[in-house]
């Protein structure tokens, strides 16, 4: 072991040896760190002067899982299950001492060692089927042993990220002490070897552990890894470990190079990749701590949670006192269900609530550093409010609109400081949804959108930034979706055909029932701001339309869609087949049936065309840009990789075919992009497409 170039070192401490991780920013097991780590066991195994071993990843850390950046190349030596295996086979005790993250790869060289102990901040747990694995160096064998099967399955199956209390009370560390390393090296001469290996899995309760398959299953939305997971871990209770062991090898190999697996690599790499934007580097953000919302609505209220739980200050604007405090009422009714269901305490949602003010005083937001617009769709109320921003707000504040559509840059001519205007858009409900689409006007400075990705990363959400359309780049791609979604249905399709196909395909709710649960005024509103610069050559349906102005809204009135009943049930509506039938009937078409591939590739086709053109016109700075903003916002599957992987996984060629067929089923606006025709004729991919045209 070279002392100069590895990232592991051995120091002594007497008799004890402490093997040190230094492979920032958080210890992954690399080439280098699990050859460093093999070298290291097996020579101070063999050392005479040395009694016991610990294992520390340094101040605040310990080991946080696998180097995902090798995950995608030939496994090389050595491999983990072979640094476990010396670890596990040290004839010497081996302390770990874990004061940070020990999370998947991590956890399983810690569960090889004799004792854990954990600082206040550890974290534990084995996190492999958030990308589509699962654990392959033991894992499943030995943390049945420790914890049973039922929670083994539990923790294996959620992905559950342990705190280190919550870790000591189920097993997995025996301590939890505040100088973790020096607690390490004190107990570690007096510890015994105790090999989870050697050790028979407990007895369990048969009813808890099929309760805990019956969860893993429900929530395993169509990932191969869950079943493998249960099918392995309940291996270990044959007590066979080498047999447990070499069957939970062959299952993670073979879902290493799965699609699923593949997709979630993508993902991971993409949120990653989303922070680094062209221009901003060495840009600094704006200082943020106090924030106002305008309009308490349901979005504004969210928008103040979110602000809230990050530790904002919050000025929630109405245009009255009554309306203020109604929409305080609405966070406040936010924060008594997270208290009611266990979310959190009622000391933290009283803490949160305090943090929100309501106000009809538009002079208070001439304080706040940063100030979102949460108002009624429309550029006349958005424009109107900026010019009263422009003479309340401070010199230097942010000014945020939280539009779905409109034009930015129009918004921001409404001010003689278009430089300090972004969006921000939030996806309801906007405590809950990921998402956060930062559109960059034509004038932002870039510390502005720099603050706005500063405060996208505050809040836990997945900020892409979007460049200024209609719709930027969600919205935009959903609308075309939904435009052909309704082509089916007037073709022959039922709306519960296109949303069984959806589901089948791994969406939580299809298309037409999330309209309902949205509300159907809303596209009926900004189909109605587009009538007058629509295409003619645009086939355009008005199934929704007649819909809307038969007061089916959807959900809120008890009919869109489908009807639904007082508990909020939905069934297909004998209405809803009149008002398709009409239509059909209007323009003469014959109903075909479609199958559900077809209905799954014809719209995955449309999004990724759309998505092409979004590409093209740098309104997305990247396909796994708009991979995360349809994952985290629109409810793609992330089995699925996002619609533009998707499209890839397809093949171009085919999603072109399928694009021409679309094209001449809905007209103009439905063009195959140019982006698609030359990378499907070229054998391109959209994950190897840069700006500019270059190709990887």
């Amino acid at each position: 072991m070279d002392a100069v170039s590895s990232p592991v070192t051995v120091t002594r401490h007497g008799a004890v040896a402490v093997i040190g991780i230094d492979h920032p920013p958080v210890n992954a097991l690399s080439t280098g760190v699990r050859q460093g780590l093999l070298d290291a066991v097996r020579v101070l195994d063999g050392d005479p002067q040395v009694a016991a071993l610990v294992i520390s990843g340094g101040a605040g850390r310990f080991i946080a899982g696998a180097d995902i950046r090798e995950m995608s190349l030939p496994p090389g030596p050595p491999l983990l299950p072979d640094v476990v295996a010396a670890i596990d086979g040290c004839a010497k005790p081996v302390v770990a001492a874990l004061d940070g993250a020990a999370l998947g790869g991590g956890c399983e060289i810690a569960l090889a060692c004799d004792l854990r102990l954990a600082g206040p901040k550890a974290l534990v747990g084995l996190t492999e089927t958030r990308l589509g694995l699962i654990p392959g160096a033991g894992g499943t064998q030995r943390l049945p042993r420790l914890t049973g099967v039922a929670e083994a399955i539990a923790l294996v199956c959620e992905g559950r990220v342990l705190k280190a209390r919550d870790a000591l009370a189920l097993g997995l560390v025996d301590a939890v002490e505040g100088d973790v390393l020096a607690a390490a090296i004190a107990r570690a001469p007096a510890t015994a070897k105790r090999r989870l290996s050697a050790l028979p899995v407990p007895p369990g309760d048969k009813d808890a552990e099929a309760a805990a398959i019956a969860r893993a299953r429900k929530g395993a939305k169509g990932m191969p890894a869950i079943e493998e997971a249960i099918r392995v871990i309940r291996a270990a209770e044959a007590g066979d470990f080498a047999a447990g062991l070499a069957a939970e090898r062959a299952a993670f190999l073979a879902l290493r190079e799965s699609a699923e697996a593949k997709a979630l690599r993508h993902l991971f790499f993409a949120e990653r990749e989303a922070g680094k934007v062209p221009g901003l580097e060495g840009v600094a953000a704006r200082p943020v701590a106090s924030v106002a919302v305008i309009g308490a609505g349901t979005m504004g209220a969210g928008i103040a949670v979110a602000l809230a739980d990050a530790g904002l200050a919050v000025t929630l604007v109405e245009r009255d006192d009554e309306a203020a405090v109604a929409g305080l009422g609405r966070v406040r009714a936010v924060y008594e269900r997270q208290v009611k269901s266990g979310r959190i305490s009622a000391a933290q949602g009283a803490e949160r609530l305090a943090r929100v003010t309501p106000t009809a005083d538009w002079g208070r937001l001439a304080s706040v550093d940063l100030v979102i617009e949460a108002a009624f769709e429309d550029l006349a109320v958005k424009t109107d409010i900026f010019r009263r921003l422009d003479a309340i707000a401070r010199p230097g504040a942010v000014l945020a609109t939280n539009t779905s559509y409109l034009d930015l840059d129009a918004i921001a001519a409404a001010t003689a400081r278009p430089q300090d205007v972004v969006g921000l858009h939030f996806f309801a409900p906007a405590n809950i949804m990921k998402l956060l689409e930062v559109v960059k006007a034509a004038r932002t400075a870039p510390d502005v959108l720099a603050t706005a990705l500063a405060l996208g990363k505050k809040m836990g959400k997945q900020a892409i930034v979007a460049g200024n359309c209609d719709g930027f780049i969600g919205n935009r791609i959903y609308a075309l979706y939904r435009r052909h979604a309704e082509v089916l249905v007037e073709d022959g399709a039922s709306p519960q055909d296109v949303d069984a196909a959806l589901e089948a395909y791994g969406f939580a709710m299809g298309l037409f029932a999330v309209s309902d649960m949205s509300g159907l005024d809303i596209a009926y509103a900004m189909r109605k701001r587009r009538a007058a610069t629509r295409d003619p050559g645009e086939r355009y349906v008005d199934i929704a339309d007649r819909l809307v102005e038969a007061g089916r809204l959807g959900r809120k009135t008890g009919a869109g869609w489908y009807a639904y009943d007082a508990a909020g049930n939905r069934a297909p509506d004998p209405l809803v087949t009149q008002v398709i039938e009409q239509a059909r009937a209007a323009k003469g078409i014959t109903p075909r049936s479609f199958t559900a591939e077809q209905i799954q590739r014809r719209l995955l086709a449309v999004m990724a065309s759309e998505g092409a053109k979004v590409l093209a016109e740098g309104i997305a700075l990247r396909a796994s840009d708009i991979d995360l903003a349809f994952v985290n916002g629109y409810g793609f599957p992330r089995i699925k990789g996002g619609p533009m992987w998707a499209a890839d996984a397809m093949g171009l060629k085919a999603v072109l075919r399928e694009m021409e067929s679309a094209h001449a089923a809905a007209g103009a606006g439905s063009e195959p992009a140019p982006l698609l025709v030359e990378l499907a004729t070229h054998g391109g991919t959209f994950a190897g497409w840069h700006q500019g045209g270059q190709q990887e």
